[in-house]
């Protein structure tokens, strides 16, 4: 099988090279940017580059796709398909930029089957990689190249449930943690700030910029003098996702993943809480909170501002035990005269505080 499989790397994806549909154009760099919220100076104005990432858009064929594949990736796929490999899921991509893109390139590119690993056993199951390569050029030179690799596999059996002890209240054993923070000189002040529940933005010491994440320098001016702000702790979700599949040690399917605008104008991202996943909507206002993920380590999350807030409970109408004791009406002319109980604490204390 491993023999087969191999027969198929080199082999091209299309007949023929392709050719991107639009010129680079400022009007999608513009609106690339706006919907990325880049707004480096870079990408405007008359000696404007595309953005490096936007790298594959070029080549995109829209919703009417390209029609001349040459069925190599169809027949690897049906092969996989064929030995039991039905599920499919994406894992990454690499890119490696030679050239940046200018207004008014035409694109090309060529796409090959690059390779076709052996036998793995990951999590989701036991599959093959495929890795698709495409290089893409601009007016004939080489820009850059785009990999993005599959896994074609059978998914595993779900694990048995364990069967709880005679005293499961009584195990000791931890449960999955969650994956540590890289935390180095860069960020340790970030960090720093969340120990005390205080989440801190960067803020530019040679023009003001606030950034998020942490940065060695400023990406408006290059300054690398920094101080910091704490964020009030308002935002609104600008983007989400919800993470389905795969699973991960610590996390429970479905949940979601928000990208947080706060109200400083940095965005973040993080967990949203506090709500069923299929109820986060962008826009959402939301709050900050800390969460405590473990004894080792805490976690600055969201909350919507909905949730967060907590009905208030009517005020029960105070008792009049005093006046249900009293019993002669010379006692209750008395009470009054003095402006009743609540006057007479309030006496007590201006008294108190006199003295």
């Amino acid at each position: 099988m491993d023999a087969l499989l191999r027969t198929y790397e080199g082999r091209r994806v299309a007949d023929n090279a392709g050719t991107g549909k639009d010129l680079v154009n400022e009007p999608m760099i513009r609106h690339w940017c706006e919907a990325m919220g880049d707004t480096n100076p870079a990408y405007a104005g008359p000696d404007a580059i595309a953005p490096p990432t936007m790298l594959q858009a070029w080549t995109m064929g829209g919703l009417s796709g390209h029609a001349d594949r040459s069925g190599a990736y169809d027949e690897l796929s049906a092969l996989l398909d064929g030995a039991g490999f039905t599920s499919v899921v994406a894992t990454d991509c690499e890119q490696e930029y030679l050239r940046p893109l200018m207004p008014g390139d035409r694109i090309t590119y060529d796409s090959v089957i690059e390779s076709v690993s052996p036998l793995k056993t990951t999590k989701l199951g036991t599959g093959h990689f495929v890795t698709t390569r495409m290089d893409i050029l601009a007016n004939g030179e080489l820009a850059g190249t785009h990999r993005f690799r599959i896994l074609k596999y059978a998914p595993a059996a779900a694990p048995r449930p364990k069967e709880p002890g005679p005293n499961p209240s009584e195990s000791k054993e931890p449960g999955p943690r969650r994956p540590r923070p890289v935390i180095n000189r860069d960020n340790a002040g970030f960090w720093d700030g969340v120990a005390e529940h205080r989440l801190l933005i960067q803020r530019c010491g040679g023009c003001g910029t606030l950034r998020f994440p942490w940065l060695p320098g400023c990406g408006a001016c290059g300054s690398a003098e920094w101080d910091t702000v704490e964020a009030a702790g308002e935002g609104t979700v600008y983007s989400y996702v919800v993470m389905h599949h795969p699973p991960f040690p610590a996390f429970d399917p479905p949940y979601a993943v928000g990208l947080i605008e706060l109200a400083e104008g940095v965005r973040m991202v993080s967990n949203v809480v506090g709500v069923p996943y299929d109820e986060v909507r962008i826009g959402m206002p939301v709050r900050l909170e800390f969460l405590r993920a473990d004894e080792e380590l805490e976690l600055p999350v969201f909350r919507p501002v909905e949730a967060s807030e907590e009905p208030e409970e009517p005020e029960e109408p105070e008792e009049l035990e005093e006046l249900e004791e009293l019993e002669e009406p010379g006692e209750l002319q008395a009470q009054e005269s003095l402006g009743g109980p609540e006057a007479r604490r309030n006496r007590e204390v201006l008294a108190e505080g006199v003295s």
